[in-house]
């Protein structure tokens, strides 16, 4: 069997034993980890770093804004409105990715809580 293909048989395997929530909470972290790397990085590292987090806030902003989505309103504006400001500060000339970095960190440690209620999680 070739490597590529026992890879994706061992992160299946791996994935299945984890909650999309535990899914999700470690794209964040890793994110999170890409940012810090990128500050003492190139600027061609800094530039991606950048672009893994605008995919990733692109995505879960058009999530939360989907009108299927089952999180509560509140909870889904206030999502709405925190990937609205990691936009801009990812769009200033210098953004802070200390910053960026610790607020995927919140969103990791807030998905990694356990839920008092039926999952409806972001994805």
């Amino acid at each position: 069997m070739q490597a590529s293909k026992r890879a994706a048989k061992a992160y299946e395997a791996a994935t299945s034993q984890r909650s999309w929530r535990e899914q999700e909470a470690d794209i964040f972290r890793r994110t999170s980890g890409v940012l810090r790397e990128a500050v003492q990085a190139s600027r061609l590292q800094k530039v991606r770093a950048l672009a893994d987090n605008r995919r990733l806030w692109m995505a879960v902003t058009d999530l939360v804004l989907d009108t299927n989505n089952k999180l509560p309103e509140p909870l889904r504006a206030g999502i709405a409105s925190l990937g609205r400001s990691v936009q801009r500060e990812m769009d200033l000339p210098s953004p802070n990715f200390e910053f960026l970095a610790t607020v995927n960190d919140h969103l990791a440690a807030g998905l990694a809580t356990t839920p008092t209620a039926p999952p409806t999680g972001l994805g």
